[in-house]
């Protein structure tokens, strides 16, 4: 059976942004995204000792170099961990860092596709180091680009401008969860190695902002899949810190015991890594669905505060149900799923938009969102305070 997500279920500057900007993204938006900017750092993390090196062009003024210092705490770092770490096709897996306060931090899984089959995983460019399916390197990869929505640190309503970023690329197509290596044809060999790249990411975290008192485990449509459990693995990190999760857009997946067992378990490798909690035992790889993820994560720490933000129909979620053979609208399900997550005694309050929409988190459409009198950037901003409003919920759902 060749159960698979939508085809590519983000081109995550896809949907998300006009024609115009979507074409600039395919150039390497002004080169930003092959990370030729002067002010990026690279960090290689082997055998615990750290390199610092600066890629940049080296000039000499001693003005650019005063006003750049300035700067460097909150400048991006590429991290490179090193070790088992690869993307799909077996390249250097990095990661960034923008260090502000050390206190709070947002964990980021960026959005970055899936793939299931020698079609969905072949190493074609519709832009550097990405298909029309999933990214499988993180050659374009760069935190500033497009750099709207919450990754705009300069806006003054921005509920995480003050925070430390650790901001997690995917590019192994399979959404932060896999650890196996998939021979798909004689030509095509892929490392699923999500989970060992997002957990090498997760001990970073650890490492370098162990006072956090306050981390937000933000998830970007294929990333919110894993969100929850990265959640609850942040949570047995640090102990102290109050966690909030916040999952955008894969509020409609299904528990489908097939996909589970077929993809996420066997194909992908996830149940294999799926954590030892006390909650989890005897649940078998067919239990472990998408909805599963948020009731385990909250029933393993139910301090965890855990959200999702869902367009009611979301084109890119509609592709995949039918991909599945799912008959059902995607607004039934995200409902349907949340009536189950909460059932089973884990409170997960939502905000869920009109429309047929694709994108949000790196969007400016995050501020500009309001659905029954309520901003987004308002109730999430609530929502990380610690003092979360009531669900939102379209009335018209359709158009608003």
């Amino acid at each position: 059976m060749n159960r698979q997500l939508h085809p590519r279920d983000e081109n995550d500057n896809d949907g998300e942004a006009d024609e115009e900007q979507r074409a600039a993204s395919r150039r390497g938006i002004l080169s930003g995204r092959r990370l030729a900017a002067a002010a990026v750092a690279v960090v290689v993390l082997a055998g615990g000792s750290a390199a610092l090196a600066l890629n940049g062009d080296g000039g000499d003024d001693d003005d650019s170099a005063s006003s750049s210092a300035s700067a460097d705490a909150a400048a991006w770092q590429r991290i490179v961990p090193g070790g088992d770490c690869q993307c799909a096709d077996g390249s250097e897996f990095a990661f960034w860092d923008r260090r502000a306060d050390p206190t709070k931090v947002v964990f980021y899984l960026d959005g970055g596709g899936v793939c299931t089959d020698a079609t969905t995983c072949a190493f074609t460019e519709s832009a550097p180091g990405e298909s029309d399916f999933y990214n499988w390197s993180v050659e374009g990869e760069n935190p500033e680009s497009p750099g709207g929505g919450i990754l705009d640190v300069d806006r003054a309503d921005n509920p995480f401008a003050d925070y430390s970023f650790i901001y997690v690329p995917s590019c192994t197509g399979d959404v932060y969860l896999g650890d196996v290596t998939r021979e798909y044809s004689p030509e095509l060999t892929v490392e699923h190695k999500g989970y060992v790249d997002g957990t090498a990411a997760l001990t970073y975290l650890a490492e370098h902002y162990p006072d956090a008192t306050q981390v937000v485990i933000v998830g970007k449509t294929g990333g919110s899949v894993a969100a929850p459990v990265y959640g609850g693995l942040v949570a047995d990190l640090l102990p102290d810190a109050q966690l909030t999760v916040f999952g955008a857009q894969s509020g409609a997946f299904p528990d489908d015991p097939d996909f589970n067992a077929e993809i996420l378990g066997e194909l992908w490798g996830a149940y294999a890594n799926m954590p030892d909690w006390e909650v989890n035992e005897g649940l078998s790889a067919r239990d472990w669905g998408i909805p599963r993820f948020w009731i385990q994560a909250g029933l393993h720490d139910p301090d965890i505060v855990m959200a999702r933000f869902d367009y009611a129909f979301d084109p890119n979620a509609a592709a995949a149900l039918e991909s599945l053979g799912v008959d059902s609208s995607t607004l039934a399900l995200i409902d349907a799923n949340e009536a189950a997550i909460e059932a089973a005694g884990v409170v997960q309050h939502s905000y869920t938009a009109p429309g047929r929409e694709h994108g949000i988190l790196d969007l400016d459409r995050f501020y500009e969102i309001e659905v029954n009198g309520v901003r987004l950037v308002d109730w999430v901003d609530a929502l990380i305070a610690g003092e979360p409003l009531d669900d939102v919920h379209c009335d018209d759902c359709e158009t608003g």
